[in-house]
């Protein structure tokens, strides 16, 4: 895989071997950043299931301040911990290995950016965004997007609401907007 824009551009990211990631398809990654434009300078962003890691790395190559990648299994943390240092962005990543639930009770700060990517075989990541509403890491400013695949169940929870969603062949993302108390 590799980058496709920011300081960054055309440097790989090593993915994981085995089938413990499905990466984000390149056309998706593409549209996924140009929909949220210049929402990811500066940010501080937070990578849900993150897999190899790809999305957050595209958000530090574009200009984001710090990503943090949450993800459960543990070689698959490891490498996108190896793939910070081999692209020389440690300094701005988090990595962190645990369930998102659990992950979204320990996170400090608010969040600009987050990107939720579970694997297909689980449901929308309601408990875990919905910690973080409660927490305050995240608001109304924050930019969500959440992936699946075509025909499963959207994000749908009380405090939220879809901005927008988008469709690249088997792939939904759909943006979601988190409401004003």
């Amino acid at each position: 895989m590799r980058i496709s824009g920011g300081e960054l551009r055309s440097r790989s990211v090593p993915a994981p071997r085995g089938l413990a990631t499905r990466p984000t398809a390149a056309k998706v990654r593409e549209a996924l950043f140009a929909i949220w434009a210049s929402g990811v300078d500066g940010a501080r962003m937070l990578d849900l299931y993150a897999g190899s890691g790809a999305i957050g790395f595209e958000a530090l190559s574009r200009g984001a301040a710090s990503v943090t990648f949450v993800e459960l299994h543990a070689p698959t943390a490891a490498a996108i911990k190896r793939a910070a240092a081999e692209l020389g962005v440690s300094a701005r990543a988090a990595i962190v290995c645990a369930p998102v639930e659990k992950a979204a009770q320990r996170v400090t700060g608010r969040f600009d950016v987050v990107y939720a990517d579970p694997p297909y075989a689980l449901p929308p990541p309601h408990l875990t965004l919905s910690t973080l509403r409660a927490r305050g890491a995240i608001d109304a400013r924050t930019l969500i997007a959440y992936e699946r695949r075509e025909g499963a169940p959207p994000f749908a929870s009380p405090g939220f609401s879809t901005a927008r969603e988008a469709r690249y062949g088997d792939t939904v993302l759909q943006f979601i907007a988190v409401e004003a108390n």
